[in-house]
């Protein structure tokens, strides 16, 4: 990974009061927030951070840019989104929730033929600790150090990194995949990506009731990763057919045809045992079973 301080951050849809209030919480973090982009608000100035049309004018003005963060109207996601690909942005984050499924489709048909990464639907973003702060995370839960955490969920993320930081475990990074059923990223990449990590030394996977993610995840985990990984599974104690998502895939959820889950907790739980994945109960335990699990390598 090469996110460091100097990573020029750009910010879509930065008149939205989420995207000012968090441009300006980056910046105070030290996240380089170079830009931000708002049709009819070229010109102007926000928290210090030149706003501009379109992407296009927004990187002839200050250079290539790492990453774009996109907190527009979620029905205009998917033209932010493409916006900032065809500019030649690499990495995107969608801080937006409900995205309708179909632009999704589309944006993630886009993504893996230009070999753009992207996050979300309904992504909290990334945190290095002490180094970049890039979405709605809050940070004071955070240490640096060398555990890496993938979610699908937010707060119990927080729940997770401050045990871990309490315990004198600091974090090389966590990521927030979101919570929209059609997602940028999976489990697998991000896993991927934390293997050949050097900063990395072991691996926390967060997951989501409700869904099959985490038994593909168990599956990449035993063929592909090498470094120790502890899975915590948020819910498992809910009734069968309990949704326990975020209110917006909720009431989406309410208002399509209803489907049942695809995984429960015991299949969930089985999976990661066949791949030798120690499954915590509740974050109080992940220290400990991070330490030992260490202790083995």
């Amino acid at each position: 990974m090469d996110w460091t301080p100097e990573s020029k951050v750009l910010v879509q849809g930065i008149n939205e009061p989420l995207a000012s209030h968090y441009a300006a919480e980056m910046k105070a973090y030290g996240t380089n927030v170079v830009a931000g982009v708002c049709a009819g608000w070229g010109g102007e100035h926000l928290h210090e951070i030149p706003v501009f049309d379109l992407v296009e004018q927004a990187l002839e003005e200050v250079g290539e840019v790492d990453v774009s963060l996109i907190f527009a109207n979620p029905y205009w996601a998917l033209d932010a989104a493409l916006e900032a690909i065809a500019a030649g942005i690499a990495r995107i984050i969608l801080i937006s929730s409900g995205v309708p499924p179909l632009d999704m489709v589309r944006l993630v048909k886009k993504a893996q033929a230009t070999g753009t990464l992207v996050l979300g639907p309904g992504s909290a973003g990334i945190i290095v600790p002490d180094t970049i702060l890039l979405g709605t995370v809050s940070p004071q839960y955070y240490s640096a150090g060398t555990v890496g955490l993938i979610s699908r969920m937010n707060c119990p993320t927080y729940e997770v990194a401050l045990a871990l930081t309490q315990a004198g475990l600091g974090q090389s990074i966590a990521i927030h995949l979101g919570t929209g059923g059609i997602a940028g990223s999976n489990f697998e990449r991000w896993l991927q990506i934390l293997e050949k990590d050097k900063t990395t030394e072991a691996i926390i996977l967060i997951g989501q009731p409700g869904s099959s993610n985490e038994e593909t995840a168990a599956s990449y985990i035993a063929t592909a990763i090498n470094k120790p990984v502890i899975a915590y599974l948020p819910g498992i104690h809910a009734p069968v057919g309990q949704r326990l998502e975020d209110a917006t895939a909720i009431v989406a959820a309410n208002l399509s045809v209803p489907a049942p889950d695809t995984s429960t907790a015991k299949q969930k739980i089985a999976a990661f045992e066949k791949a030798k994945v120690t499954v915590a109960k509740r974050p109080s335990q992940i220290p400990d079973l991070v330490t030992k699990a260490l202790k083995k390598k």
